[in-house]
C-alpha cells in the first residue's frame, strides 16, 4: 500500500476537520504492520504542523509517550475491536491541567477520564511477557488525565486497522501532576474515578474497567511493542485508555474527573 498516501489523507482530514466512511480502498492497511507504518508517517506529520503549538521552552514538538485505546469493553464494543492498540502521544497536544481548550478546534471532542503513567526505567528487550507485577518496577508515577479522542470517522464501529493508522484518534491529553505519595500503596484496580460537567456528576468508574488493572495496559504495550521493533523509555508518558462511560463534551462547559487521592484533571471548553 502507499503509506505515504494513506498519512497524507489522514493529516488532511485532521486538518480541515472533514469527516469520511473510511479510509479509501486501496489506502487502507492490511494488517498492523501497515497500519503502524502510516501512523508513524502521520505522526510525523503532526509534529512538522506542530498544530497546537509549543510553548517557546518546550523546544521543536515530538513523541512523548503513547496512548493504548480499547483497554475496555465499553471502548471494544463501541469501536467492534476485540483487541487494545496504541497510538502516540505528543508534546504539542499534552497540556497541564487545568487546561483551556478551544471546542472548534476539533471534530470530536470525546471525554475520557484515564490513569497515566509515567515510565522510569527503560522496558529491556526479551524481559517480557509482562504482568502488572512484572512490570511496576519500571514505573515512577501515576497521575490523573483526561484523554480526548478526535476521530474523523462517521462511524464508531469503522475498522480497528483505520483507527490505529489514525494514530487511534487521539486528540489530545490533559495531565494532572503526578501522585507525591507511594503509588503503590493504591490500590488502582479498585481506585474511584468521577467526572462532573459543571459540578454534576455524569459518570464514575474504576481502574478495573482497563484490562482489569491500569498496570496491565502498560505491561500489554509493553510486550506489545516489542513485537513492532520498539520498547518503552525511561520517560515516556503512558494513558491507559477510558475507565468510564465517554461522552462528548461542548463549548461553555467544564469537565472535571477527580482521582480522589490521585488529583484531578480540568478542562474549559471554550
Amino acid at each position: 500500500m502507499d503509506t505515504a498516501a494513506a498519512a497524507e489523507h489522514l493529516f488532511a482530514h485532521r486538518r480541515d476537520r472533514r469527516v469520511m466512511v473510511d479510509l479509501p480502498a486501496g489506502l487502507r492497511p492490511a494488517d498492523l504492520a501497515e497500519a503502524y507504518a502510516v501512523q508513524d508517517d502521520l505522526v510525523a506529520r503532526l509534529v512538522a504542523a506542530a498544530s497546537f503549538g509549543t510553548a517557546p521552552d518546550d523546544g521543536p514538538d515530538r513523541p512523548v509517550g503513547y496512548k493504548v485505546a480499547c483497554t475496555n469493553t465499553i471502548a471494544q464494543d463501541a469501536l467492534k475491536i476485540d483487541r487494545p492498540l496504541f497510538g502516540r502521544l505528543l508534546a504539542s497536544s499534552t497540556f497541564g491541567s487545568p487546561a483551556s481548550l478551544d471546542a472548534s478546534r476539533f471534530t470530536t471532542r470525546v471525554v475520557e477520564a484515564e490513569f497515566g503513567v509515567l515510565v522510569g526505567r527503560d522496558v529491556p528487550a526479551g524481559s517480557g511477557p509482562h504482568d502488572p507485577d512484572s512490570i511496576a518496577r519500571f514505573v515512577e508515577a501515576i497521575l490523573p488525565s483526561i484523554e480526548i479522542v478526535d476521530h474523523r470517522f462517521e462511524d464508531w464501529s469503522v475498522g480497528a486497522l483505520s483507527v490505529a493508522a489514525d494514530n487511534a484518534i487521539h486528540g489530545c491529553w490533559v495531565r494532572g501532576e503526578p501522585f507525591a505519595g507511594d503509588w503503590r500503596d493504591l490500590d488502582l484496580a479498585a481506585h474511584d474515578v468521577t467526572v462532573r460537567v459543571d459540578g454534576e456528576v455524569v459518570t464514575t468508574g474504576t481502574g478495573a474497567a482497563v484490562l482489569g488493572h491500569p498496570l496491565a495496559v502498560v505491561a500489554w504495550l509493553a510486550d506489545e511493542l516489542e513485537a513492532f521493533g520498539r520498547q518503552l523509555r525511561a520517560g515516556d508518558l503512558i494513558t491507559t485508555g477510558v475507565c468510564t462511560d465517554v461522552f462528548e463534551a461542548q463549548a461553555g462547559q467544564q469537565v472535571v474527573a477527580d482521582f480522589g487521592p490521585l488529583g484531578q484533571v480540568e478542562i474549559s471548553w471554550r
